[in-house]
């Protein structure tokens, strides 16, 4: 499940919320959606994981580069 797009778990998601507040499901189909949005759940934050993990190798980058500069 993580070849799915950020956005397209994050937007499953809120779907599954909605269908899940309208509390017209049995237990089973709340259950069965409940395990998808866990899912999805767990993707969308490890695309977040990545993406903060090269944010940061940037920011550090761009530190350094500023640190060396400034040395000159």
């Amino acid at each position: 499940m993580s070849d799915i797009p950020f956005e397209q778990s994050l937007a499953r998601l809120e779907d599954i919320v909605r269908e899940l507040e309208r509390n017209e499901l049995d237990l089973d189909r709340s259950l069965r959606l409940f395990e998808e949005g866990i899912t999805h759940l767990r993707s969308a934050s490890a695309a977040l994981k990545t993406v903060d993990a090269r944010v940061q190798q940037l920011v550090e980058a761009a530190e350094e580069h500023r640190v060396a500069a400034d040395a000159h």
